[in-house]
């Protein structure tokens, strides 16, 4: 029986009177690309830092190969978190930092390390989102949003992860710069032979990114699929979502306490 490479089982997560996630269960098989969809505001982003250990959950287990993450910290959450690649919603470059800098960021935590090894390792993580080594000497605020989410993509695989977690990669990206991100993805996790953790609402990404996918709703994973099943899953979520209607069982939310929205969780 092949091995789960990230498994959750109920997962629960609330913010005072606010239940988020209520009890979610997804299993991802090493070398997968899993895709969570979900509209604004339903646990998205708060799922994702659960798995990252960013926040915990209230009750539920979610484990790696096996070894439960719920708990950890110090050393063992560190060793946990060296086998993710993360690529965040908005980038996060770190503005006072060379692009080269950025990029080999996790091969140092942040330390100083040999400048010249660091760079050229850079440049060559650079051409793999085709981006060329003149950029690596420039800072993040003088490179177009696209160039920005490319740099982001060479820092979340430079350490060779396990898994590579996306964050709505595509946000705030023009359609053609938006299917050359979805490309890279795909492509970097082909060639990493990595599992693929993404959530967005953006179905071009969907479509492009995914093996399978899971829609959250009301704090649960409701459907999961291959994502050809998608425009025929019989789930009324589902096929609300897909194809956009106010009508059905997803309602607008409410005005969120600060931190629960998935934009507002980012911050």
């Amino acid at each position: 029986m092949t091995q789960l490479r990230l498994s959750l089982r109920g997962v629960h997560k609330a913010f005072g009177a606010k239940q988020v996630l209520a009890g979610v269960d997804l299993d991802i098989l090493p070398g997968q690309s899993m895709v969570v969809i979900g509209g604004s505001g339903t646990g998205k982003s708060v799922l994702l830092k659960c798995i990252l250990g960013l926040l915990r959950p209230d009750r539920g287990s979610i484990r790696l190969d096996g070894e439960e993450l719920v708990g950890l910290a110090g050393p063992a959450l560190d060793r946990a978190r060296a086998r993710f690649g993360m690529l965040f919603q908005g980038g996060a470059l770190f503005d006072s930092l060379t692009v080269w800098r950025n990029v080999t960021f996790a091969l140092t935590a942040g330390r100083s390390g040999r400048a010249g090894t660091l760079r050229a390792r850079a440049i060559e993580e650079l051409a793999r989102v085709g981006l060329g080594p003149d950029v690596a000497d420039l800072k993040p605020a003088s490179l177009s949003g696209g160039m920005q989410k490319r740099v982001a993509l060479a820092r979340a695989i430079c350490a060779r992860p396990d898994i590579l977690f996306f964050d709505e990669p595509t946000t705030g990206l023009d359609p053609i710069m938006a299917d050359v991100i979805n490309r890279l993805i795909r492509e970097q996790v082909a060639a990493l032979g990595a599992t693929a953790l993404s959530i967005t609402h953006d179905m071009g990404s969907v479509r492009h990114i995914a093996d399978r996918v899971a829609m959250l709703a009301e704090g649960r994973i409701v459907w999961e699929g291959a994502v050809a099943e998608l425009d025929s899953s019989g789930n009324p979520f589902v096929d609300q979502f897909v194809r956009g209607r106010a009508d059905g069982p997803i309602r607008l939310p409410a005005t969120a306490p600060a931190g629960l929205a998935d934009n507002a969780a980012d911050r």
